[in-house]
């Protein structure tokens, strides 16, 4: 079994080579910045908007974004003039890889401050990150913790808040060239994509309502085209049984799910990662939103120019106000697991709550009004 004891003793005693009793100061001069940011897909994307602002005000800086080793395909052009490296916290060498590198003169922490004990081992000269991560210890190393926003706000325009500059401009899909992907079978015809894949169970819209969908979209002159990760095959086989309509499910990788999602009329799925990537991509992107919080997890500022639609219904028990261990009155979500438990959720009304009709519109609204590609 793989272990983290290796990377973290590795993080250790490069900490203790760059340990220093002397006070730290911010770098008049900066060259090289890095940011770590190793969570899921839907987390590394919305924190582009950083990558996008840190060009804007270090334009000749050399940047570079640490990230899970399957979401570095998506950087191979270079966004920004962003270089992606990979992390893997049970594999040393990806720690030994990052060691190669100039040494940061900032190091920026969207989310995880405990990634503050990586940078100071690396020899950051000064860690940028959020107030208030727990436990206290990942904050430890931090230089300068920035507090999060007190009113309501995506989390991709608050992330620009660490930097104590100027947000970047919307993003434009032309700032971000597709990855060369392997090839694969594309359909015939024109199409809509139907992701009905999640992180939780709670995030599953209904089969028999996705299958509607699908037949919808049929009498409408699209082909439905399912897609969803490795091991949700079976949620395909629950909205289509019959197997009417061609299926990607655990077939693609992310490169290959962007040209997908890129020849696409529009892209429907939960909040999850693959409705970041239909931002970063430039197709229109209906989002149904159950635990998440579409104030948190939408357009705002930065996706603004994008075709985005993100659909919430307001219910009582979406009710935590916890994001990345920060607790903000204002964040409306749901983190619990599935279950029978008080503290647990047995039904997913949030999901249950979005009737047909309603995605329906949205659908045959965005179909009409956009350019079918």
């Amino acid at each position: 079994m793989a272990s983290r004891l290796p990377g973290r003793l590795w993080v250790a005693l490069s900490w203790l080579k760059q340990w220093r009793f002397q006070q730290r100061q911010r770098p008049d001069k900066v060259n090289d910045i890095m940011i770590i940011h190793h969570l899921l897909l839907g987390d590394s994307l919305m924190a582009v908007s950083l990558c996008a602002q840190l060009r804007l005000h270090h334009p000749h800086a050399s940047i570079t974004l640490v990230l899970p080793k399957a979401h570095v395909p998506l950087f191979a052009h270079s966004p920004w003039g962003v270089q992606a490296m990979p992390l893997d916290p049970y594999d040393v060498s990806t720690l030994q890889a990052l060691q190669q590198l100039p040494t940061p003169d900032l190091c920026l922490l969207p989310a995880d401050n405990r990634f503050s004990w990586l940078a100071r081992g690396l020899g950051a000269r000064w860690i940028i990150g959020f107030a208030k991560d727990v436990p206290n210890y990942k904050n430890w190393m931090v230089d300068q913790q920035v507090p999060y926003s007190a009113t309501p706000t995506a989390w991709s325009d608050t992330v620009t808040e660490l930097l104590g500059r100027p947000p970047p401009p919307p993003y434009q899909p032309a700032q971000w060239l597709a990855p060369v992907s392997a090839p694969f079978k594309h359909p015939a015809s024109r199409y809509v994509v139907l992701h009905v894949g999640a992180s939780s169970s709670l995030k599953h819209w209904p089969a028999d309502r996705w299958h509607h969908l699908a037949e919808r979209l049929v009498s409408a002159g699209y082909e439905p085209v399912w897609s969803a990760g490795a091991q949700e095959e079976h949620l395909v086989s629950a909205a289509d049984p019959q197997q009417r309509w061609m299926s990607t499910a655990g077939q693609l990788d992310l490169a290959q799910l962007w040209q997908l999602i890129a020849h696409a009329a529009l892209l429907v799925c939960p909040d999850t990662g693959v409705a970041h990537l239909g931002r970063v991509v430039g197709t229109p992107t209906i989002s149904l939103f159950g635990p998440g919080s579409a104030v948190l997890c939408g357009a705002g500022a930065f996706w603004s120019q994008v075709p985005y639609r993100a659909l919430s219904l307001d219910i009582a028990c979406r009710d935590q106000t916890t994001n990345f261990q920060r607790n903000l009155p204002w964040i409306r979500r749901c983190e619990r697991f599935p279950g029978q438990e008080s503290h647990q959720c047995a039904t997913a009304r949030c999901m249950f709550g979005l009737d047909s009709d309603l995605i329906w519109a949205h659908v045959s609204e965005l179909l009409q009004t956009r350019h079918v590609r």
